[in-house]
């Protein structure tokens, strides 16, 4: 068994989330991360791992330590990771991509592992299974879909705390223009086109 199998079990144990943040999102970023790594030329070691931890702790949108989601998870790498042979110098790398992956932190990570995984992240949030994330975690907060008067954000800010279609305009389609790596681009832009073609279809719904 590998290090990073260990590291999977030992996360799949940890991991009791909400549907948008469950073990399966874990994995799916895992998957991003491995395809990024290979065209990107980077330390699948500390991508991989850095994927498995990075959400280790993650506060739901309704509790206030939400935005510390990623720094606490960081603190849990480090425990985790000492107990494999990992070197003081690689536990740096994989603690600081973790905590500054998340949107909410606004860091563009230092190292090529940390925008790795920053990218994986936030490839999860876009296409199909992004919308399917969106509105798990709208339902789990009783958010309505979308504001009756303005449904699609055409003269007002959104406001994705109250709406859930906001977290489109709010974020969502932000995400292409944020990417760090190549090719991380240019998955992001094919799963953006899915997102503009359901809010199209939607309209079509709705108005």
């Amino acid at each position: 068994m590998t290090v990073i199998d260990s590291i999977k079990i030992d996360v799949r144990k940890l991991i009791d989330n909400d549907s948008a943040h469950d073990f399966e999102h874990i994995m799916r970023v895992y998957r991003n991360a491995q395809k990024l790594c290979k065209k990107e030329n980077a330390n699948q070691k500390l991508v991989l791992s850095s994927a498995l931890l990075h959400d280790t702790v993650s506060y739901p949108k309704s509790d206030k330590r939400s935005k510390l989601s990623s720094i606490e998870s960081a603190k849990k790498s480090r425990l985790i990771l000492k107990k494999y042979d990992f070197s003081d110098n690689e536990i740096i790398i994989i603690h600081d991509a973790i905590r500054d992956h998340s949107f909410s932190q606004n860091k563009t990570p230092a190292t090529l592992e940390g925008k790795i995984l920053q990218d994986a992240d936030r490839l999860d949030a876009l296409g199909a299974v992004g919308i399917a994330r969106v509105f798990a975690t709208g339902g789990s907060l009783k958010r309505p879909f979308y504001n009756i008067d303005d449904p699609f954000c055409s003269a007002r800010t959104p406001d994705d705390e109250i709406w859930t279609v906001d977290h489109f305009y709010k974020k969502l389609l932000k995400l292409e223009s944020l990417m760090n790596t190549k090719s991380g681009k240019v998955e992001a832009k094919k799963r953006t086109k899915v997102l503009k073609e359901y809010l199209k279809n939607l309209k079509q719904e709705i108005l």
